[in-house]
């Protein structure tokens, strides 16, 4: 010790500098005198090695006398196997297969409207009644000719089965009592078109005429609107890349934004044509809706779960180098001692798929290596540095 300290305080008082004014280098130049610049030169090495001695004295101290190494401080985690869900994120529109206007089939006036906007209907429920035309007149004049019409082909059939008669008149019967009973049927059929059922179990949305207006089938005559939303579906349009991990049976987590509310779905079918101009092709998902808040139009947005992996390694994509080859590397701990202390190693890896912040890793890892999180874009390979602490990384997504 006594030792070192005399040896630093000697290279300290190596050569004081004289008491005479100093000649810039400058004028020595300016001179043109070369033994004397010369001279100046000599003069400025030996002041080079005087410091070069005292720095190293100083250096030598300083390691003799600071108990702290400065070494870059780093936090640790542990690799450790997590489940990991990937979803493929996609944008959609809530549509309804049941959402219809409804149309009249025949031209008439509209008699009663039975139903209001908002009242749930069942299927086959009049909805409203139109006038038949004088179709009620016809039929009752039909069915007083086809009494008639029947008891002339009952005895011309008695007659013929006792072979009186001639099979003209009874064919001739025949043919117009069943002709008017199919009159009758086909009339009736057309005054069953001036009620108006419900196609489906719904709700009335909206009614669109009122009663005493006049009707008929075509654009611009839609008596109301019905709709159910029991059966709620989103398309989405999806890259071809996911076209064998998107399938029928996946399961999609839908966020509606408005609502502000996320429903567990799955994907219902999934279309077998890709679409040439963006490449994508069709998956309908079947959304629940127990409380009818969700309405068709509302814009969705989903993630498709495309991938799997129980025993995944995740690590955050922020501690992840590239080198000149384009090869990715994070860095671990070797040579651990009792006092935190470890070696840096760089460590070549191959990634799979991302989901948010965090990668997947390939490269199969043993499970007591420690990776560098803290302070892993300031170390190098082989660097010492201090471990202030070993983190439990929450992961699984």
């Amino acid at each position: 010790m006594k030792y070192i300290y005399a040896f630093i305080v000697s290279s300290i008082l190596l050569s004081s500098c004289a008491d005479s004014p100093e000649i810039s280098v400058e004028e020595i130049i300016g001179s043109g005198d070369v033994t004397a610049m010369r001279t100046a030169k000599k003069e400025i090495e030996l002041n080079q090695k005087e410091i070069a001695i005292k720095l190293d004295a100083l250096a030598a101290a300083i390691s003799l006398y600071d108990t702290v190494k400065r070494m870059p401080l780093v936090t640790t985690f542990k690799v450790t196997q997590v489940p990991f869900n990937h979803y493929v994120e996609l944008q959609g529109n809530v549509s309804t297969k049941k959402n219809v206007l409804v149309y009249p089939e025949i031209p008439g006036i509209i008699k009663r409207i039975y139903v209001k906007e908002g009242q749930n209907v069942s299927k086959g429920a009049v909805l409203a009644v139109l006038s038949d035309g004088g179709l009620s007149d016809q039929i009752a004049q039909l069915e007083t000719q086809t009494k008639l019409a029947k008891t002339t082909y009952e005895r011309q059939k008695s007659l013929w089965e006792q072979k009186i008669g001639s099979e003209i008149e009874y064919l001739s019967a025949e043919t117009n009592y069943f002709a008017n009973i199919n009159a009758i049927k086909q009339l009736k059929k057309q005054q069953e078109k001036t009620r108006i059922t419900a196609p489906f179990s719904g709700v009335i949305d909206d009614v669109f005429k009122e009663e005493g207006m006049v009707i008929a089938p075509g654009q611009g005559s839609e008596l109301l609107r019905i709709i159910n939303l029991s059966d709620m579906y989103i398309d989405a349009d999806v890259p071809e890349s996911y076209i064998s991990s998107v399938t029928k049976g996946k399961h999609v987590e839908v966020y509606f934004p408005i609502l502000d509310k996320v429903v567990q779905a799955s994907v219902r079918s999934v279309g077998n044509y890709v679409n040439p101009n963006n490449r994508t092709f069709k998956v309908e998902v079947k959304v629940p809706n127990p409380k009818s808040d969700i309405k068709p139009n509302l814009t969705a947005k989903l993630k498709i779960n495309d991938y799997q992996n129980e025993t995944a390694i995740l690590i955050p994509q922020s501690i992840i180098s590239e080198n000149a080859k384009g090869e990715q590397y994070i860095y671990i701990v070797n040579n651990k001692k009792d006092n935190n202390e470890a070696t840096v190693e760089r460590k070549i890896i191959e990634t799979g798929k991302t989901q948010g912040d965090i990668i997947e890793v390939l490269t199969t890892f043993d499970n007591t290596l420690e990776i560098i999180n803290e302070g892993a874009r300031s170390v190098t390979n082989g660097q010492q540095v201090k471990i202030v602490s070993n983190e439990t990384l929450s992961l699984a997504h």
